[in-house]
This record gives C-alpha cells, sequence and structure tokens, in this order.
C-alpha cells in the first residue's frame, strides 16, 4: 500500500480533503488543527471527503472524520458528504455508522483536485495519543456497537495518556 497523504484545496469555502494511500494516524494532529482553522474561517461553507484514491484508513483517521462531521452538524446544521467508491471501506462506514454523520455518496459530481499536501508535522508523543483517543471517544459515542468494539482500546489509551 501507498504511504497515506491527505491533498486539500479551499473551493471558495467549500473544502475538499482527499486521502490517499493507506491513511493512518500520524496525519490525524495535522488533519485536526486543519480542521480547526478551516472552522473558525469565516468563510467556510462545507467539507467534501474524498476516499477515491483510499486504499486504507485506520479507525483514529475515522474517528477524527467522525468529530469532524459531529462539529459541523452542530455549527453549520448539516452533515459533510464522504465520497467512496472502494467496497471494502464503504463496508466499514456502513458498519460503523457513519450514514448516520455523512452524506455518502460512490461518485463525485465534478473533478475538484486538491492540490496543497496536509504535512505530517512535528507532534509529539503526547499530542498523538491524545488525538488517537478522541478519536476513538469520537467512535464510541457514534452508537453502541462502536461503544462495545473500543471501549477496551479506550480504557487502555486513558490509563497510559496524561491529558
Amino acid at each position: 500500500m501507498l504511504k497515506g497523504r491527505i491533498l486539500v484545496v479551499d473551493h471558495d469555502g467549500t473544502h475538499v480533503l482527499k486521502f490517499l494511500g493507506d491513511v493512518r494516524l500520524t496525519l490525524c494532529p495535522a488533519l485536526d488543527q486543519y480542521l480547526d482553522n478551516i472552522f473558525n474561517s469565516r468563510h467556510f461553507k462545507t467539507i467534501l471527503i474524498d476516499l477515491t484514491d483510499t486504499q486504507g484508513i485506520d479507525s483514529t483517521s475515522l474517528g477524527m472524520l467522525a468529530k469532524m462531521s459531529i462539529r459541523m452538524k452542530k455549527q453549520m446544521g448539516f452533515v459533510p458528504t464522504l465520497v467512496s467508491v472502494n467496497d471494502n471501506i464503504t463496508r466499514v462506514l456502513l458498519s460503523m455508522g457513519f450514514d448516520k454523520v455523512f452524506v455518502l455518496v460512490k461518485q463525485l459530481d465534478e473533478d475538484l483536485e486538491p492540490m496543497q499536501e496536509l504535512a505530517e508535522g512535528d507532534f509529539s508523543d503526547l499530542s498523538v495519543q491524545q488525538k488517537v483517543l478522541e478519536a476513538h471517544r469520537t467512535l464510541m459515542g457514534m452508537n453502541q456497537k462502536n461503544h462495545q468494539e473500543f471501549k477496551n482500546l479506550v480504557d487502555v489509551l486513558e490509563s497510559q495518556c496524561v491529558i
């Protein structure tokens, strides 16, 4: 699998995030920082998550996406769109309840190519651990199945993470 990358672009307040390759937790602090910045922008309208070139995505990255969607629903009153063409990824998204927090589609209406790559950044181990814990707490809160699935992991992370 190709190393994960996230490309981003702002098209007049519509922020497109394109996940490429195998997206893992190492990108989550930079992703969270980027999302904070766009949510605080006065020109922010919506977010489109493009997973069409995603080969794999870990639960931490999924948790960050869920957190973003929940925040957008609270702030804007609607949920973002997520594009997935990979049946395995779509199956995971549906099994975790992402159809409740995203508009899931199988294709883009237009070709919006993100241009800027989010850098992994130089985040401390503690910062990464906190993002992992936060992401899994978000997943747990989505539904009972996720709660059971991630409870033990969150318990372990909480015992290891000094927040």
